[in-house]
């Protein structure tokens, strides 16, 4: 598929002459500091040497106060205590961290995760009932719960107080909780807003430890699974979170949990773990506790404290993954044929496919493989619980919720954001929601954000690509949302020897430009490019630079992203 190249606008360049001469560094280096809002040498210093002593007082989110007075009256009363969490990543690491941390401390405690298919996402009835009948009288939910009026209030007349420790977007009204712990709420002036699920739960155990004057290494030990939270969850690594999630993947590396250890081990990669390793091959593998079977089990390996045992839940996890892989391969086979086969597929803006055989706990990995395919707003539905559920993903500048929305009056009940969403529908609705779906899409989708993007961070000369500036770009990371790895573009650049296919459509190459030394490059899903390639004429590359690692050799690779002959 083609896609268009964009250029980020570039800063002032007196700005970027001040800027890189004071700091001792090649211009494009600076262009890159003034595009992530580093303008001057103090800046620098915190972008580039993270502190765990810049992270902001806890007590500076709203009702943090209240929260740590409840646990602490809690705890007084010996009250029973229940850790509610969501069943992915963010929840799971949520309630490891907050119920890990706690148990140290007090033992009338539990945690509970509900189950994707009969309670579904965030509180739930089932969950109020069992914490009800086993006396626990307050419930402190992670990673969920701002929107939850109707179960709060359920639990206020059962005499279970909450506070909701969570990250997304609330509505215009909040639970009527003890405590709402939420940086997005429009009354809480927490000077950073884009924490995780985890974060929130971080920042929780922090307050509590601030207050209790417990030493923050005993807070900061958990970081592991901060940075697991931040980088699955794909939230924003700027400000507070890069400073987590900089200390978390050190201890990834360094020290990790027994729990995330084994999963590393399982991963098949144990050392050099950056944010993209995480989403690739540890995520997947807490995920898949909960998409298969039940996310407790990702908990109980997350909680181990004895090897083997976090090796035996380890291996359960891993054949869960093994599962969940066969059944993405095969949903997305079979999505893929009815798409290839259906005549008007072509001409639509969007992508709607049903078949009440396909796994729930998957189709929202479908929804992304579909969307990376044809690149427009897709929507994979399957029958659970008697209604027909879906999952839904984006493309870059599209709102996904809005165009919901628009067919709000087809559905039960949907939620979520921008780019990704949940919808239930009645089993009769889905030909007129396809229908319906299409017509807003189609109304309000320009061509352009069906075209996907390349957005070029700066035009480079390969000769600029010295040691030093690559250690320093490598100061930039972790990279994420936000502060992605820098793109380059170089033109006329020209392949050296041979220039091979590897896999089933990558190219694997070397180039170089004018006198510039030669550079390895990897060409990912861009095999059509290759006999261009091979004529000798010279072509424009954009690409991330990385550090390759075989045999414990290092070198500078090019990641090309795009070829243009």
């Amino acid at each position: 598929m083609q896609k268009r190249w964009s250029l980020k606008h570039n800063p002032d360049i007196n700005a970027v002459q001040a800027l890189s001469t004071e700091l001792g560094i090649d211009p494009v280096l600076g262009t890159l500091l003034l595009q992530r809002g580093v303008t001057n040498f103090q800046d620098a210093r915190y972008f580039f040497r993270p502190d765990l002593r810049h992270l902001h007082d806890p007590f500076l989110m709203m009702d943090m106060e209240k929260a740590i007075t409840r646990i602490e009256q809690a705890i007084t009363r010996n009250e029973k205590i229940l850790i509610f969490g969501d069943y992915d990543v963010d929840g799971t690491t949520a309630v490891t961290l907050v119920y890990s941390f706690f148990c140290k401390r007090y033992t009338n405690l539990e945690y509970y995760i509900p189950d994707r298919y009969t309670e579904g996402y965030g509180i739930s009835t089932q969950g109020i009932d069992y914490a009800k009948a086993n006396h626990f009288s307050l419930i402190i939910a992670l990673d969920c719960g701002i929107k939850s009026i109707d179960k709060v209030a359920y639990a206020n007349e059962r005499n279970i107080d909450f506070i909701i420790c969570d990250h997304h977007m609330p509505g215009e009204e909040l639970p009527a909780a003890m405590a709402v712990l939420d940086p997005k709420r429009p009354d809480c002036n927490y000077p950073y807003k884009e924490l995780s699920g985890c974060g929130i739960g971080f920042k929780l155990i922090q307050a509590y430890a601030q207050k209790n004057n417990i030493p923050f290494e005993e807070v900061t030990q958990y970081l592991d699974l901060v940075a697991t939270s931040i980088a699955c969850d794909i939230v924003h690594i700027s400000g507070e979170n890069r400073i987590l999630a900089a200390f978390g993947l050190q201890k990834i590396n360094d020290e990790p949990s027994i729990g995330i250890r084994v999963l590393k081990e399982l991963a098949g990669k144990t050392s050099h773990y950056t944010i993209a390793d995480i989403v690739f091959l540890i995520g997947p593998r807490i995920n898949a506790a909960g998409r298969i079977d039940d996310a407790k089990h990702a908990v109980e390996l997350l909680l181990a404290t004895d090897t083997d045992l976090a090796r035996e839940k380890g291996m359960l996890i891993s054949v869960k993954n093994t599962e969940r892989k066969e059944h993405d391969l095969n949903i997305t086979d079979e999505a893929l044929s009815m798409i290839a086969n259906d005549v008007l597929a072509a001409e639509r803006k969007s992508t709607v496919v049903f078949n009440e055989k396909w796994h729930k706990g998957v189709i929202g990995i479908v929804a992304s493989r579909l969307t990376e395919k044809y690149y427009r707003p897709t929507i994979v539905l399957t029958r659970s619980n008697g209604h027909v559920a879906g999952s839904a993903r984006s493309v870059v500048g599209f709102d996904l919720y809005e165009a919901l929305c628009g067919c709000s009056d087809l559905l039960l009940q949907f939620g979520g954001h921008k780019y990704a969403a949940g919808l239930t529908m009645k089993p009769e609705q889905v030909e007129a929601f396809t229908q319906r779906f299409e017509e807003v899409v189609s109304a309000s989708i320009t061509e352009q954000q069906l075209i996907q993007e390349i957005l070029i961070d700066a035009e480079l000369q390969l000769v600029q690509i010295t040691p030093k500036f690559f250690r320093i770009l490598n100061q930039f990371g972790p990279f994420g949302p936000e502060n992605m790895s820098p793109v380059f573009v170089s033109r006329n650049v020209t392949a050296y020897g041979g220039v091979n296919l590897v896999g089933s459509n990558h190219i694997k190459m070397s180039v170089y430009q004018n006198s510039s030394p030669l550079f390895d490059c990897i060409a990912f899903n861009q095999g059509e490019c290759i006999e261009d390639i091979r004529q000798g004429k010279p072509f424009d590359i954009c690409y991330t630079i990385e550090e390759n690692i075989w045999r414990e050799k290092r070198s500078i690779q090019l990641n090309i992203k795009g070829i243009r002959c």
